[in-house]
């Protein structure tokens, strides 16, 4: 019997392309140009969840993204997740939780204002069958834009009309207060001024809660501060099941999650979100809960393995049956 090398593969493979008859080029598809919406249905108990994603934005970073760690230690990370070292990918995924009795939607993405690779949300909500006007509540975990953007569309109007919007208390009191605005440097100011502009005229529709607080059947609020001083990350449970929601816990996971300890130039207190990953990240891991990340590849949810460096993301399998 012949050695079998990868040059012998591949001059095989070769040979078959050659001795194909011609017409089987003639036969040939054109591409597609596309892909299926970005919908992932699952259960907790007898909840109903709907993973709906965003879109990416491909983040520039430079060596000035990670406060406490050589440059060169980043790009390794980079390089060991096939990532560019120029540009950290950010996927968006929110979730809709339908409890059965009411729809929820966790975070609204980036609206469209963010990058012209996001903005998908309302087409895959359409496409996953549920009305924007269906939507009884909305929790936000900070007030980043790429979380409250999707409140309202580019001409102001919002795009969950019937909604409830219910908002971290301290994350209200950190970024409505003109005292930090004005303290605040240059780049950080324009976030300040797109809260203000998200916020400002539908007050009187935005509730506050405090950290801790139910906001919805099953849907238990954890104060997760350090990458804003709101931060807020979710407990849902029902029928004996649960998911930890970990909103900006960590960013993408094969960086945040391999390397606990690094602090992120857009965390407002770095060491603070550290502690919080690390103290969130081994409850998940010693729980075997599953858990859903804002920014981990899509459809975003699977478990976190504690390793001696840190943790790995394990995504689900993807199922067609809930």
């Amino acid at each position: 019997m012949p050695e079998l090398t990868r040059r012998n593969v591949l001059a095989g493979a070769a040979a078959a392309a050659l001795a194909a008859p011609s017409s089987a080029a003639m036969a040939a598809e054109p591409p597609a140009g596309g892909t299926t919406p970005g919908i992932y249905r699952y259960k907790i108990g007898s909840y109903e969840l709907t993973a709906l994603y965003d879109g990416i934005w491909y983040r520039p970073i430079t060596d000035k993204f990670i406060r406490n760690a050589p440059f060169g230690e980043v790009e390794h990370a980079l390089d060991a997740a096939f990532m560019p070292h120029d540009k950290l990918a950010t996927p968006f995924t929110t979730l809709i939780i339908n409890s059965g009795s009411k729809l929820v939607l966790i975070d609204t993405g980036t609206g469209g204002q963010i990058a012209p690779s996001a903005g998908v949300l309302r087409d895959n909500l359409a496409a996953a069958g549920i009305d924007a006007k269906a939507v009884d509540a909305i929790v936000i975990s900070h007030f980043h834009p790429d979380h409250i953007n999707g409140i309202k569309d580019k001409d102001n109007n919002l795009i969950f009309p019937n909604a409830e919007i219910m908002v971290p208390a301290p994350e209200w009191a950190y970024w409505m207060d003109d005292a930090n605005m004005n303290a605040a440097p240059a780049d950080l100011k324009l976030t300040f001024l797109n809260q203000r502009r998200i916020f400002t005229d539908i007050k009187k529709q935005v509730t506050q809660f405090a950290p801790g607080k139910e906001v919805a059947p099953g849907i238990i609020t954890l104060p997760a501060a350090g990458h804003t001083p709101g931060h807020t990350v979710f407990a849902i449970h029902s029928g004996g099941q649960s998911l930890l929601v970990l909103s900006d816990t960590a960013q993408h996971p094969a960086v945040f999650a391999r390397h606990p300890d690094w602090q992120a130039a857009f965390d407002i207190d770095g060491a603070t979100a550290v502690a919080t990953r690390k103290k969130i990240f081994d409850r998940a891991a010693a729980d075997r809960m599953l858990v859903t990340g804002y920014h981990f590849p899509f459809p975003a949810c699977g478990h976190l393995i504690k390793t001696a460096t840190g943790y790995e993301h394990v995504p689900v399998e993807w199922q067609t049956t809930l």
